[in-house]
């Protein structure tokens, strides 16, 4: 039983930060009603910038303290990401109102090849690391109620727990506040969400930066833990399935649908696994997206779109 639990929480813990990673393509898609290719990218660009800014700014202000380093880099990197939303409205998306989806696709596409090459432009393209004082090392919990305790990862607790309050704060913001069901509005119709007075281009500036904050978190978090690397864009990949899953236009779909993905693919692995030679961890996520597809494209909480003609 204790085994069992130490999987299943293992497997929440990751549940959540693919949850965190998700919910950037449901912001997009919320407000623009396009699926963003890009968000890899932002991850990527995010978590470069605030390794090599902990890194620079010691040198650069003398600032010997870690923790004040970490804050202040943080600070430039979440400024460099309004940065980079206020672009892509101004010199992309403005110019694309009322587009296909499919010419708002490559659009994503395009700029995700451009953040990616800017950041290796700027930032270098070796692996660094985010030390943010997150603990490595894993604690026994429950001793008294299991025979040894349950071995948990305290770095993964802190990260999870980190991502369930943002993904909280982000459903309540879209649920009561007023630019949060602008932010649906426009996603349902851009034209009559300008008929009614609401403000496109801020609209999707608003959206991005958010975006973009979510993929600095995630970005931190992911790279604590793996170390940043240009490979850390294929995060975006484990998300897709989640998205699938969860739905495009729910951010409670995001949260349900990384949890399930994160306990199927470590509850299969490690019973499974060993049955059919290990593996399982690696396509359970897609398989079970795959069948959603067939059967729920809208996912469990996503809205089923229906044409009239």
């Amino acid at each position: 039983m204790a085994f069992f639990l130490e999987v299943l929480i293992g497997g929440l813990m990751t549940g959540m930060l693919y949850s965190l990673v998700a919910l950037g393509f449901v912001l997009i898609f919320k407000a623009s009603g396009v699926f963003n290719f890009a968000q890899g990218a932002m991850v990527l660009f995010a978590a470069l910038a605030m390794a090599r800014f902990s890194e620079w700014i010691p040198g650069w202000l003398g600032v010997a303290n870690p923790v004040l380093a970490n804050i202040l880099a943080f600070i430039i990197a979440a400024l460099i990401m309004f940065v980079v939303a206020w672009l892509i409205e101004r010199l992309v998306l403005r110019h694309l109102v009322n587009q296909e989806g499919a010419t708002l696709l490559m659009a994503t596409l395009g700029i995700a090849y451009f953040i990616d090459g800017l950041g290796q432009t700027v930032f270098g393209s070796d692996i660094y690391k985010i030390d943010v004082g997150m603990p490595k090392e894993p604690v026994m919990v429950l001793e008294n109620v299991f025979a040894g305790g349950l071995l948990i990862n305290k770095e993964d607790f802190i990260a999870a727990l980190v991502a369930a309050l943002l993904v909280a704060a982000l459903a309540l913001f879209f649920q009561k506040t007023a630019t949060g069901r602008a932010l649906r509005a426009v996603a349902d119709d851009h034209q009559a969400a300008q008929s009614i007075g609401i403000p496109l281009n801020r609209i999707w500036v608003i959206v991005w930066c958010v975006a973009g904050i979510v993929a600095l978190v995630a970005g931190i978090i992911w790279g604590s833990k793996l170390g940043v690397q240009f490979s850390l864009v294929t995060v975006a990949l484990r998300a897709l399935p989640v998205v699938i899953l969860g739905g495009l236009t729910s951010v409670p779909g995001a949260i349900i649908g990384g949890l399930i993905i994160g306990v199927g693919e470590k509850v299969s692995e490690v019973y499974l696994g060993p049955l059919v030679g290990g593996g399982i961890e690696i396509w359970f996520a897609y398989m079970l997206a795959l069948v959603f597809l067939l059967f729920r494209p809208q996912g469990l909480f996503g809205e089923k779109i229906i044409d009239r003609v």
